[in-house]
């Protein structure tokens, strides 16, 4: 920013040897010459600073510019400063004429460079230009907006951005390529000598500028505030070499410094991790990360040529990473991820399929390919899907008897073999997940039969060495024959119906040799009676192949001979109502009420058609026929199990996946629970009930019943309710299942619950008989000494209100324990803390001394002391009390080597427990939480997470904490909340506490961002459901909540969830949004394109804003996608014409 030319022309310096007593009169001319000899003034009033014209100090420093070297600290700037008056001293060589004058051209030369260029100012300008000229500052009445955008008084709209050229800070050259505020480009009065580019190139910065700051090779500067060191820098001792230390900046950091540009950036970080995957090679954490890294480049790239060639490298880093490490899962997952990015279709599918043939045996690479497939809209059918999981569970079985024949011969035991284990719950696994799915698209009773092809198949074996393909054939005869299968009345098991055949045939061949016997001598007749004499004299595995043909060929005669004549007659039907079925195809529903009615009755019978049917004689439809169930649906799909552990997997999520009574089976944690939890179509009943109760406690503490009800987001409490079919058959099932594992408390529980739940709905009365009481009195018949169906039986008394009749069975069990082995007097801990517990569900709210409560003091102090049960009488004295604190103490303190190496068992955590609610009734809270926080220092954290037996050990912590809630300090029980979420992040019951707990003393802001962080960290369908019902009820979270939503769906994991698309669709009909809902629709059957319901959802709710053309477009997809459809819609019309 330099000076006029003008200006410089009159600002040159004449004799600038000369040195005077003003050091100003050098820069000026002399306006005349002085006289030698006519003046008789003074010598110093012939300085030449008194001969100059005083008009030019305007003109010549109005301005003064400052150009720092190349060395200065200073940024390059002008300071434009005011003009000063003088006073105008008389001189000999002036005259008035001649001083006007130039007066004159002074003002006529300021008021053309103050009209120049002019034409379009700033509003500041504009300001300063209408007020007066001379004063140095203005009142601003109006307020100024922008001072808040620039944190102080700025004198104009638009803060300039640009480059600066050369600095140098300390010695350290600042590359020219680097951009800071600049103040030179605005002078101190206005801006009107800035041209219009300038004005106009944006505000805060500049466009040209902001695209190079973008720049891959721009270098920027990072200032630093200089802060000094209270360190005295005569007493600190460097650790360096001193000569090498400055003194002078100890203590201080230096204030600019200099970083790497984006280029240098990548060229660092890629030399960095090819180094530590050269030094590491099988760090899978390494090759992540370099992987993850060019994601990171990617994003910075804004053509698309770039970011395929940054996939391109992430894939061939994966891919010399799983050649590296060729048996790392996760390296071989990132990998496929990274081909889904860039593959689709069948490339994809074929490097899945190259991949699953080198690692056939791997659960979780089988159940990453199952589920890519299962999304893939374009790609999806039912029939390609089973043909995958056949696939999946044959190769994971052959690896299973290959481990198994492994363990067999070097004389391990099938139970101890932990790989062996892994893979069949892995099977298991995968077998649940075909079920479900075959349960998903409207097929229930194929699932319902699996699941009692498998439990037969794998668990009621006959005890005979069979080869897997004999057992196969064996099994199929069993299956096509008479005998009753898992779950229905009369069923006795696989094996035990073959011993009874075998019986049967051999008690017919001797019946038959002693007729003949008989009749030996004797004329016979003319023809030998038409009897089966060829089964007696063939092989059994004969005998298999016969009836196997014969079941064939009964298959195969009633499609021949009596499908026709349903044609016929249905033709007959329709042509009475008008519609010709020849034209089927053409044919169109225009009323949108049929298709609503349709999709009623369809929902309907996907609700009670979900047990597999018999071939017989009323079995002749193609209806009823499509719900038999033969071995050809079943037999690819099974598999042996040998150990004890993916046995009970198996019958837990049997009864799980019906949604029967069952308490937490595995650690949420675990990949099974994240699984099932993601696969949920609709709440669980228990899931629902802890929801619900937290909701109505916002809503109380609110003081009104907010306008979204919880009923209308989950819309599940229709569908939560339990048919008395499934509880029938839930019963039938853990009865026969009581065979394998006897005296397993929690299959006695189901058993015992389940008949309640069915007695209940079918018999519906007000008498005092508990429905379950001759169930339990039959199964105690059988063995006496089942202390845990004793316990079992006396809290489905004291449910039914009958605590007389609980005591009792209570009290026998406990007195008759010394006279059990010792295997079972372990139990007798669940004995203890069942009683204790039912007496304190007795005690009346707020009460502190009641019979019950020193009933459940007298039971506890029974186990602590250790002492022979014996009914309670009295009050127990406080020297008892203090010998069973210590002997619980002992009893913990013996748990402790075992619980360090991680065995914790049921019966320990049941002790435990015990101990903390004696605490809590005899010294309270405080000393109970001791009891529960010693529990858990005696295990590592990283078992407390994965092992179920202390999740549920800390679920009671919550439920004693809540108890208390009053008498325990705010402090600690948030902490132990916290503590709880941190350890068991996806666990309902921890979140419900936290909401009810959060709901009543923290703000609500702490509690929305603790949801936050956990939806951004761990994910899960709880976290989200838990996040949403904070935010009902609150005004203006629609908004929040819609955010919510989407940012859950966006997640790979939670993606396919039908759960989350199900409660969008209802959130955006009950928001009155029908464009947004039916957006959502459609999203969510492309993502989910294999859950009948959420088709549904789509007649059901969306009927009303699609049309009748549209509905039957969705439904013809249904069919292409293979989805079982029960109901005809001419069945609709029929019953719409009969109705009319």
């Amino acid at each position: 920013m330099g000076r006029e030319g003008d200006e410089e022309a009159e600002g040159k310096v004449e004799g600038e040897g000369t040195t005077s007593l003003f050091p100003l009169a050098s820069a000026f001319p002399i306006s005349g010459d002085r006289s030698s000899s006519g003046d008789s003034k003074p010598q110093w009033l012939y300085n030449p600073s008194f001969s100059f014209d005083v008009s030019k100090i305007h003109d010549s420093v109005g301005v003064v510019a400052y150009e720092p070297g190349p060395g200065s600290d200073e940024e390059k700037r002008v300071e434009v400063r005011e003009r000063p008056s003088y006073d105008i001293l008389e001189s000999p060589s002036s005259s008035d004429a001649e001083y006007r004058e130039r007066r004159r051209r002074k003002k006529g030369k300021k008021r053309r460079r103050s009209h120049e260029g002019v034409k379009d100012v700033t509003r500041k300008s504009k300001v300063h230009l209408g007020g007066k000229q001379d004063k140095d500052y203005y009142f601003d009445v109006r307020g100024d907006r922008d001072n808040l955008a620039f944190g102080c008084l700025y004198r104009m709209d638009i803060a300039r951005f640009r480059r600066h050229e050369l600095l140098n800070w300390s010695d350290r050259v600042v590359p020219s390529k680097s951009f800071r505020w600049d103040l030179s480009l605005y002078s101190e009065g206005d801006a009107n000598g800035m041209d219009n580019k300038a004005k106009f190139e944006g505000r805060y910065y500049s466009i040209k500028y902001a695209a190079l700051g973008r720049h891959k090779q721009l270098k920027h500067i990072l200032f630093l505030r200089q802060k000094r060191s209270y360190i005295n820098p005569e007493e600190f001792i460097p650790l360096t070499d001193v000569s090498t230390s400055d003194t002078s900046t100890i203590g201080m950091k230096l204030g600019p410094e200099v970083q790497e540009s984006w280029e240098d950036q990548v060229i660092r970080k890629t030399k960095e991790f090819n180094k530590l995957t050269r030094d590491f090679p099988h760090d899978e954490k390494a090759w992540i990360a370099f992987a993850e890294y060019q994601d990171k480049i990617a994003n910075m790239q804004s053509k698309k040529g770039a970011r395929i060639q940054a996939l391109e490298k992430k894939i061939s880093i994966l891919e010399k990473a799983a050649q590296l490490n060729p048996d790392n899962e996760e390296l071989l997952l990132y990998l496929m991820k990274a081909y889904g990015s860039r593959d689709g279709g069948s490339v994809l599918v074929e490097r899945w399929e190259k991949i699953l043939m080198q690692h056939p045996g791997s659960c979780k690479l089988w159940k990453e390919f199952l589920c890519s497939c299962q999304s893939e809209f374009s790609r999806f059918k039912t029939s390609e899907m089973r043909k995958m999981y056949a696939h999946a569970i044959r190769a994971l079985s052959a690896t299973s008897m290959k481990l198994c024949r492994q363990a067999h011969q070097v004389g391990k035991v099938p139970n101890s073999v932990t790989e062996l284990v892994q893979i069949e719950q892995g099977l298991v696994d995968i077998f649940v997940n075909l079920c479900r799915f075959e349960w998903q698209t409207g097929h229930q009773e194929l699932a319902t039969g699996l699941f009692q092809a498998e439990v037969d198949y794998s668990l009621f074996c006959p005890s005979l060495l069979l080869s897997e393909q004999t057992k196969l054939r064996l099994f199929e005869h069993f299956w096509n024959g008479n005998g009753a299968r898992l779950g229905e009345d009369g069923a006795v098991g696989w094996g035990e119906w073959v011993e009874k055949e075998e019986e049967n045939r051999q008690k017919a061949a001797m019946l038959e040799e002693s007729i003949q016997e008989s009749e030996q001598g004797g004329w016979t007749g003319w023809s030998e009676p038409k009897m089966k004499k060829s089964e007696i004299s063939e092989s059994p595995h004969e005998v298999l192949e016969n009836a196997l043909d014969d079941d064939n060929d009964a298959v195969q005669d009633p499609d021949s001979d009596d499908v026709p004549q349903d044609e016929e007659d249905l033709s007959a039907l329709l042509e009475k109502v008008g519609i010709d079925i020849k034209t089927e195809a053409d044919t169109d529903v225009t009323d949108v009420a049929i298709w609503k009615k349709w999709s009623e009755e369809e929902a309907l019978r996907d609700a009670e058609q979900w047990m597999p049917l018999r071939e017989n004689a009323e079995t002749n439809g193609e209806e009823q026929l499509s719900r038999v169930i033969a071995f050809e649906d079943v037999g690819e799909y099974l598999f042996s199990l040998v150990s004890d552990d993916a046995r009970l997997s198996l019958i837990f999520r049997l009864v799980d996946f019906f949604d029967g009574p069952i308490a937490l089976w595995t650690s949420t944690n675990s990949p099974t629970w994240m699984e099932k939890v993601r696969s949920f179509e609709m709440l669980p009943k228990s899931t629902l009930k802890e929801l619900w109760d937290v909701h109505d406690l916002m809503d109380h503490n609110k003081g009104n019943c907010s306008d979204l009800y919880l009923e209308c987001l989950f819309d599940s409490r229709k569908d939560a309710s339990k048919r008395s079919s499934v509880m029938k058959f839930l019963q039938n099932a853990m009865l026969l299942l009581l065979k394998v594992f006897p005296r397993n408390h929690i299959l006695e529980e189901i058993a015992l619950k389940s008949n309640v739940l069915f007695e209940t709905r079918t018999t519906p009365s007000v008498n005092v008989i508990t429905p379950c009481r001759g169930l339990a009195k039959s199964l105690l018949k059988n063995d006496r000494q089942d202390l845990l169906l004793c316990g079992v039986y006396a809290r489905c008394e004291a449910a039914f209100g009958c605590n007389d009749i609980a005591r009792k069975v209570f009290d026998m069990a406990l007195s008759s324990i010394d006279g059990l082995p010792l295997d079972l007097q372990v139990n007798a801990t669940f004995l203890y803390l069942w009683y204790a517990e039912m007496e304190l569900g007795n005690l009346t709210s707020g009460s502190t001394s009641s019979p019950c409560l020193e009933r459940a003091v007298h039971i506890l102090t029974c186990l602590g002391t250790g002492a022979k049960y014996s009914p309670f009488k009295c009050e127990v004295p406080s020297t008892q009390l203090l010998r069973a604190r210590q002997g619980f103490k002992d009893k913990i303190k013996a748990l402790r080597s075992s619980w360090a190496r991680g065995d914790v068992r049921d019966h320990s955590v049941a002790l435990v427990s015990s101990a903390a609610l004696f605490e809590e009734l005899t010294a309270g809270w405080s000393s109970a939480r001791g009891v529960f926080e010693d529990a858990f220092s005696m295990v590592l954290p990283e078992r407390r997470s994965q092992s179920h037996q202390l999740e549920s050990l800390f679920v009671y912590y919550i439920a004693i904490l809540l108890r208390n809630l009053k008498q325990a300090t705010l402090s600690r029980s948030w902490e132990t909340i916290l503590q709880g979420l941190h350890l068991y992040p996806y666990n309902p019951t921890i979140f419900a506490a936290f909401l009810k707990v959060g709901s009543l003393y923290t703000v609500p802001n702490k509690i929305r961002r603790i949801l936050d962080d956990y939806c951004q960290k761990r994910p899960s369908v709880i976290t989200w459901l838990s996040t949403f019902l904070n935010e009902l009820g609150k005004e203006g979270s629609q908004h929040r909540i819609h955010g919510l939503f989407e940012k859950a769906l966006g997640s790979d994991a939670l993606q396919k969830s039908v759960m989350l698309w199900r409660c969008y669709l209802t959130y955006e009909l009950h928001m009155c949004n029908p464009a947004a809902a039916k957006r959502v629709f459609f999203r969510a059957i492309h993502a989910c394109p294999w859950s009948k319901k959420l088709w549904l959802d789509g007649f059901q709710r969306l009927s009303a804003f699609l049309t009748a053309k549209e509905l039957a477009d969705l439904q013809e997809v249904m069919r292409d996608k293979e989805l079982n459809l029960r109901t005809d819609i001419y069945e609709i019309l029929l019953q719409d014409e009969i109705s009319s």
